[in-house]
């Protein structure tokens, strides 16, 4: 299975594509601006896992930047 996510801050293109998608027979979703921050977190911490341990001083330091 592929997947794309598409963002646009016109109703009317969004709209358009949706409709689109429906004609060709393409399952769709709507997701709401939570589920597309989580999901951008998701691969954000994905990528940087690097399997380090790092101290968690270390961490809160960075935090307080």
């Amino acid at each position: 299975m592929k997947a794309l996510l598409l963002s646009s801050e016109s109703e009317s293109d969004l709209s358009l594509l949706l409709a689109l998608a429906k004609k060709l027979g393409i399952r769709t979703r709507a997701l709401s601006t939570t589920e597309v921050e989580d999901m951008g977190l998701a691969f954000a911490m994905q990528n940087g896992r690097t399997g380090e341990i790092v101290p968690t001083d270390e961490v809160l330091k960075e935090l307080r930047k």
